[in-house]
């Protein structure tokens, strides 16, 4: 298309929207947020919650739940339902500069500030009556499309339902969804599945009739309360130590589903850092990172409760007790360890945890994600994304998981060691958001080089005179943690992650010790940002191959020098020597003295 047939398609375009506002304007009034701001009666709250929301939670959320919604719209809580649509991408590999976030929760908290950010409503918000309800609403447009277009009875869908993870995505506000439905008949609501029963559509219908009325969120009971605030006192006190302690352990959970089995298991948290203290309302802190500048002068870390549906591909559950309260007052309390001061929010600084945490003896913090080691993995391929290809196309569709025994990571020779080594431990989302994809593969390559450089020599010193590696170095769980192995199951753009070696014996498997364990997280989990652009998420990918390799040849060092060899060279036998075998030395070993004997790649 030529520069003035695209500048005479924007016209055509732009006056089609501002007829059919006027249009609308003209019937049901015009378009403003106040006009759903009115408070529901109790009739209407338990009529959502009974009835609409199991209807929404049953047909719909399994699409719009995530970050992966189309048009990112979220159906799993009122919020995402009053915020809308947009037509922007949270999933776009090829942007050139970082977007701004989008997260519902974090990045705005009302639906005049989603309006602001470019949402559009879904629901009516021109004059309330129960003909403008459905007339004005492009939810009720989109169910109602489909009553009337139903599935064709193939067996299979044809070529005009794309399902693809990168289709086009149109996102119609009221004014445009007339053209739309002439263009794409068969669009309609729930798309490419069975339409609503009669049943669930006239629940909807009715919902929508009454101006969609939504639940307000409940009091926690006195119960829940009580627990919310033993863990809020335990993350806030004043002393350094507590206050380094809950920064580490708010950037390990911040995705968990808290909830308190003991007390009621319906009501899950999200530990969030919020600039009020608690038993003052919670204001959360919007970064994109959950290390960055919070720019507040002190930084309180809440519970605030979850009332979204929970998606299993999203869950991430983490259940607290007294006993865990125990073992983390244990951990990081009771240690003998000074905090003499508390580590800035430099990026340099506040993007490895080698540095910002490095008062924090190594012991406490790899056990620490040693007891959740399962939940830590499961934030690797369903937290930032729930799409996870930016991790898992380096993986296999399934391994097994293995750890180092905390007592040889937490010997003081190998604290020193990482203390010396920082700076080669720095990653990739140091470069931020936006990321030169070249030179940083060079500077991240030459820092992993150096590192497993370092590594090599420091196994050789400590495995000397005739000493060897064997699976006694692996961690067995104390005996009661059913976390000491685990299984990864990779599907296509998602995973699992179950405990215990599952299946049969896997093509690889992984040893993680505390420090790549670290560092994964920070790369796919606290260092990822799903806003980031095309050289932040390619960096992203390509050191995940570096960090995949060292947990595979972790592995391989338990094994005789014969058959490291030759499992190796099978491993790898179709492996194309792309731009990552160029950037990274693949002859550096954990044990350089069998160098010799590894084959290439």
């Amino acid at each position: 298309m030529n520069k003035l047939a695209w500048m005479l398609f924007l016209v055509f375009c732009t006056g089609c929207a501002v007829f059919g506002a006027q249009k609308y304007d003209s019937l049901y009034g015009q378009q403003q947020v106040e006009n759903r701001q009115h408070p529901a009666s109790i009739e209407q709250q338990d009529f959502f919650a009974q009835e609409v929301k199991p209807v929404l939670d049953n047909r719909c959320v399994v699409c719009h739940g995530c970050y992966d919604a189309p048009c990112q719209l979220k159906l799993s809580s009122p919020e995402g339902i009053e915020r809308g649509t947009s037509k922007d991408l949270v999933y776009d590999g090829t942007r050139l500069l970082a977007s701004e976030p989008s997260r519902l929760f974090i990045d705005a908290h009302t639906t005049a500030q989603w309006r602001e950010k470019g949402f559009n409503p879904v629901l009516n918000e021109r004059q309330q009556n129960p003909h403008a309800n459905l007339m004005a609403s492009v939810m009720y447009h989109s169910l109602a499309l489909k009553q009337q277009h139903p599935l064709p009875q193939d067996a299979i869908l044809g070529e005009q339902f794309d399902f693809s993870l990168d289709r086009e995505q149109s996102c119609p506000t009221i004014e445009e969804f007339e053209d739309y439905a002439k263009d794409n008949p068969l669009a309609g609501m729930p798309y490419g599945l069975p339409a609503l029963s009669n049943a669930e559509m006239a629940t909807l219908t009715s919902w929508l009739q009454q101006g969609a009325p939504l639940a307000e969120e409940a009091p926690l009971s006195t119960e829940l309360q009580a627990e919310v605030d033993k863990w809020e006192t335990f993350l806030n006190q004043d002393d350094l130590k507590h206050r380094l302690s809950a920064r580490y352990i708010y950037e390990h959970w911040y995705l968990a589903n808290i909830f308190f089995a003991d007390v009621e298991r319906g009501q899950f948290f999200k530990l969030v850092r919020s600039s009020t203290p608690p038993g003052a309302a919670i204001k959360v802190i919007a970064t994109r990172r959950p290390y960055e500048d919070p720019q507040v002068e002190r930084v309180y870390y809440r519970l605030r409760p979850s009332h979204a549906t929970v998606l299993a591909k999203t869950n991430i559950p983490l259940p607290l007790n007294d006993d865990k309260l125990a073992r983390l007052q244990q951990q990081f309390i009771d240690t003998d360890y000074q905090v003499t001061r508390l580590p800035g929010y430099s990026i340099e600084v506040a993007s490895n945890p080698f540095k910002a945490f490095a008062a924090i003896p190594v012991r406490s913090r790899y056990q620490f994600m040693l007891d959740e080691a399962e939940l830590i993995i499961r934030g690797f391929i369903q937290g930032p994304v729930c799409r996870g290809q930016i991790a898992l196309n380096v993986i296999n569709d399934q391994f097994w998981v293995a750890f180092v025994d905390p007592q040889f990571i937490g010997a003081e020779q190998f604290e020193q060691f990482l203390m010396r080594h920082e700076d080669a431990l720095d990653m990739p989302a140091q470069e931020q958001s936006n990321a030169l994809p070249i030179s940083s593969w060079v500077k991240y390559a030459a820092k992993q080089s150096e590192f497993l450089e370092a590594k090599a020599a420091l196994a050789n010193e400590v495995f000397a005179d005739g000493q060897h590696l064997t699976a006694d170095i692996l961690w067995q769980g104390e005996g009661h943690n059913d976390n000491a192995a685990l299984t990864i199951f990779r599907h296509f753009n998602s995973a699992t992650v179950v405990k215990g070696w599952v299946g049969e014996a896997p093509k690889t498997a992984w040893v993680l010790d505390y420090s790549l364990f670290e560092r994964i997280h920070y790369l796919l989990v606290a260092g990822f940002d799903v806003y980031g652009n095309v050289g932040h998420q390619l960096i992203t990918r390509l050191y995940m191959d570096f960090l995949r390799m060292e947990g595979e040849d972790n592995f391989l060092s338990l094994l005789p020098a014969e058959e490291r060899a030759k499992l190796r060279a099978h491993w790898y036998r179709r492996s194309p020597k792309n731009l990552v075998e160029f950037l990274k030395d693949p002859d550096i070993r954990f044990y350089p003295t069998d160098r010799d004997k590894l084959p290439q790649r």
